[in-house]
């Protein structure tokens, strides 16, 4: 059935019609007629199914429909199989272990490199904070000094200037 003429069934069928006409498809066509633009609907077959007419209202009909499981008889086989694995010899698993061991050594010589580094960066920077702090302990003082300084160096010239004055 062509996709052009499935749609056009299903515009002319109600809607029980057109639900059972997709769960118990006509026979499949030989596989030599298939053609471009064809619409297969029969994977499956459901054997079994029952439509119960639950109630008709005037704004339509209600139905129940059972169904037993579909059975996939003379559907292709979708599985894929994978080829069977062959058994890892002795060498093979110890020369995977022994790159386990070297890619552990590896990471934990980058782990402690970096641990190394953080390390280094903290001691710096911890000197630098103390050189900063001895220069600014060192600038006080020398501030304190000149301010002593200044302050006798004021004193000096008042009792010099008292002095020049007792003598005058």
């Amino acid at each position: 059935m062509t996709l052009a003429a499935y749609r056009e069934k299903m515009r002319d069928l109600p809607l029980v019609s057109l639900f059972c006409s997709c769960i118990l498809p006509e026979p499949r066509e030989p596989a030599a007629d298939k053609k471009e633009g064809v619409v297969d609907l029969n994977l499956c077959s459901i054997r079994d199914m029952e439509v119960i007419e639950l109630s008709k209202r005037a704004s339509g009909q209600a139905f129940e429909v059972i169904l037993k499981p579909p059975t996939f008889d003379g559907a292709p086989e979708l599985r894929a199989t994978t080829p069977p694995r062959q058994k890892p010899s002795l060498a093979e698993i110890q020369k995977k272990l022994d790159a386990a061991q070297e890619r552990r050594k590896c990471q934990e010589a980058e782990l402690l490199k970096h641990l190394a580094e953080r390390r280094e960066h903290e001691r710096e920077v911890a000197q630098k904070a103390l050189a900063k702090e001895c220069q600014e302990h060192r600038a006080t003082a020398n501030m304190e000094q000149r301010q002593m300084h200044l302050n006798a160096s004021q004193e000096r010239l008042h009792e010099e200037d008292k002095h020049s004055v007792e003598v005058s």
